[in-house]
């Protein structure tokens, strides 16, 4: 079974990207990725700890309607 990772910003994006956002573009205070109508705000720190991670999946699932194990996100 896979854990949870902590994660560098440009592998996050790198692996939503895969999932089908697009961006990330310019905010006034935060980037932002896209998906259909929907943003998801990209926290500027250079690595997410384990829990920040997993609120944005979480919030990625929400977004897409798809589930992401540890498995499959380790896999991107």
């Amino acid at each position: 079974m896979n854990r949870w990772k902590p994660c560098k910003r440009r592998d996050f994006i790198r692996r939503i990207q895969k999932i089908g956002f697009d961006g990330p573009f310019s905010g006034t205070r935060h980037r932002f990725m896209v998906y259909e109508q929907h943003r998801l705000a990209i926290p500027s720190n250079n690595e997410y700890s384990v829990p920040q991670l997993r609120m944005m999946i979480l919030e990625v699932e929400e977004i897409t309607g798809c589930k992401v194990s540890a498995e499959e996100w380790n896999k991107l």
